[in-house]
């Protein structure tokens, strides 16, 4: 059954929004205890600590230390298991070495099971009850809903919220037959043909239509008693103020972007079945300039692509036709060169960024050069582009597999579960052992 996930606004009293600090607390204390024994253990004796050595130790460490005794055993072993997924990324160089995080970034913590908590609601607001905290307020709708299966409660920008994960039944939503090219760019967001009807979606810009904004609150920071963890100095109440605006700002923006993309995917897929686009690596797009004399013009192409958010709308566009039984298909780039490419001949030339009409040497055709990239994607996933023999046969439908190959190899709860099994079976003892009954 495929899962969803639903973010709801959580609305606690003044008692709760205590225990949900001290709790938060609580679980950023021992994912900064469970690093430190990792590494102390293998800079002082050479021993490499596991998940299960750390799991085991649940117990004993519950004793020494009491107030832990409030918290959900599970939601102990869940921010364990974040822990171990951070330092098996960073064996298979996935991410950068883990760090002691400060209460700041610490978001909240997971209850991985169905224990501990109970959502009473149909998919629209409701109450969800938490062992040991209460029942809380919340409001959400869900697009879907089924049956819950994780709870994650957040702390982001001075509010509570509860991600819940809901296992649902299989959609198929009746969508017209019918195929499109996409291409994601800075000036217009979207370009996007179906071979016959040509049109263009302009970025909508939020961030740079509130820059002014937050230049201007951003001014009256600098007289402020800014924090600096070096000379142990706090912020001033007016510079937290200030920040406190400036952080109201940029989440409008974030939240605005959010809300389009999901608009704009919803369009798309509600008319078409299949949908081809490039294939993308935002995170390479926007690396920072290092060397060279045009630093300036990169960070600000790097702000305009993730303004537009192409990562954003690449992965709504994907999951929601596949949702509705269509067909995603991902061009490869380097070999098609889809801006490069005649849609009419096959023919490839290079051209610069600053040359907007796609005008073809070999046959004079003549286009827009972002219409022109995508049909050229549309017709390499029908297989009609001149000089490509391509089909949708040939064309892996689910085009992030490559990427969450990677993720999932770092460890996920079903496969902690699996190895368990494997590891009770290799020794002969039975699986209740690995695991605390508190």
């Amino acid at each position: 059954m495929p899962t969803r996930r639903v973010t709801f606004r959580l609305y606690p009293n003044k008692k709760q929004e205590q225990i949900l600090r001290y709790h938060r607390k609580l679980h950023e204390d021992l994912y900064n205890a469970a690093v430190s024994n990792r590494f102390t253990q293998y800079q002082k004796f050479g021993h490499k600590v596991d998940y299960f050595e750390q799991q085991n130790s649940l117990p004993v460490f519950k004793e020494v230390w009491t107030e832990y005794k409030e918290c959900n055993c599970m939601t102990l072993q869940a921010t364990l298991k974040r822990v171990d997924y951070a330092f098996q990324r960073w064996f298979k160089k996935l991410g950068k070495r883990p760090k002691y995080k400060s209460i700041r970034y610490y978001s909240g913590w997971t209850y991985p099971s169905k224990t501990g908590w109970k959502a009473h609601t149909t998919g629209d607001s409701g109450y969800l009850g938490l062992t040991k905290i209460g029942s809380i307020q919340m409001r959400g709708k869900a697009r879907v809903w089924g049956t819950p299966t994780t709870c994650t409660i957040v702390y982001r920008n001075g509010k509570w919220y509860a991600s819940i994960t809901v296992e649902v039944e299989e959609i198929k939503r009746a969508t017209d037959i019918g195929a499109v090219g996409i291409d994601l760019g800075c000036k217009s967001a979207l370009a996007i043909t179906d071979g016959e009807t040509h049109f263009l979606i302009e970025a909508p810009k939020f961030l740079r239509k509130a820059e002014a904004q937050i230049k201007k609150l951003s001014k009256g920071k600098r007289r402020k008693i800014a924090p600096n963890r070096k000379k142990k100095q706090k912020a001033s109440s007016r510079w937290k103020k200030i920040q406190a605006k400036i952080s109201k700002v940029t989440r409008k923006v974030a939240n605005s972007r959010q809300n389009w993309v999901h608009q704009v995917a919803s369009d798309i897929v509600r008319c078409n079945s299949v949908a081809a686009t490039e294939k993308l690596e935002v995170s390479k797009m926007t690396r920072k300039a290092r060397k060279g004399k045009r630093k300036k013009q990169k960070a600000g192409l790097n702000k305009s692509i993730l303004d537009v958010g192409m990562g954003m709308l690449r992965s709504a566009i994907e999951y929601k036709i596949i949702e509705a039984g269509g067909v995603f298909v991902e061009v490869p780039t380097k070999t098609v060169k889809p801006s490069q490419t005649c849609p009419n001949c096959g023919n490839q030339h290079k051209k610069m960024l600053d040359e907007r009409v796609h005008q073809c040497k070999k046959c004079n055709f003549t286009m827009d050069r972002d219409l022109s990239a995508a049909l050229v994607m549309l017709l390499w996933s029908q297989g009609k582009l001149p000089g490509f023999e391509t089909s949708l046969v040939s064309v892996d439908a689910s085009s992030s597999t490559s990427d969450t190959s990677k993720r999932k190899s770092t460890g996920s709860q079903k496969q902690l579960g699996q190895m368990k099994r494997q590891k009770s079976k290799s020794t002969g003892v039975d699986c209740k052992t690995h695991t605390s009954t508190k």
